[in-house]
């Protein structure tokens, strides 16, 4: 049996973000969010999400910012060759060398074999963000862990990735990053 599995959010999870969410009406911008503006804005009628920004690696390198305990938990982890996920609600990156480049910029070891990136925006046939990676962690579940854990900035992702492992009797630790990388496990 491996030991232990932890998924880190990225955005305002492991790294202060600034790329936005544009808000289009009938193909017009109306408005731009930030991550945790789009984790709870509901789209009204004609209306729909434009994540061009979000697949821009280069505004992530540029302008991502590590919120350093995060960062050093994570490096803990690997260096204990934990297995760690970055489960992120982005989709694919346009460049994808650049956007592993800014973990690297940040002493992350994100070559190593035991660290892998997901990007559930790329389930676009599930409807919200928190089943989208509770469908990625159901492919991770084939080996048994003792722990598993997330790190994440949005509750909601947090309980249903904690309710889900209850009831497959997982030992599961669900910690929400608050602000600047405070934690609370719910």
């Amino acid at each position: 049996m491996k030991t232990k599995l932890t998924f880190f959010d990225i955005d305002e999870t492991v790294f202060h973000t600034f790329a936005k969410i544009n808000v289009l009406k009938d193909g017009k911008l109306i408005k731009k969010l930030n991550n945790q503006e789009f984790n709870t804005y509901k789209l009204k009628d004609d209306e729909s999400f434009d994540f061009t920004e979000f697949r821009d690696s280069k505004v992530f390198y540029d302008t991502s910012k590590p919120i350093n305990n995060i960062i050093k938990l994570v490096k803990k982890y690997i260096k204990n060759d934990e297995r760690v996920i970055f489960l992120t609600a982005r989709e694919d990156f346009k460049d994808k060398q650049l956007f592993l480049e800014t973990f690297r910029k940040y002493g992350i070891n994100i070559d190593h074999p035991n660290v892998y990136v997901e990007r559930s925006g790329n389930l676009k046939h599930i409807p919200n963000v928190s089943d989208r990676k509770k469908e990625i962690v159901k492919k991770y579940l084939s080996e048994k862990y003792s722990v598993v854990k997330m790190y994440d900035d949005d509750r909601k992702n947090l309980e249903t990735f904690k309710n889900f492992l209850l009831e497959l009797n997982y030992n599961v630790d669900a910690i929400q990053v608050i602000g600047n990388g405070r934690m609370k496990k719910i």
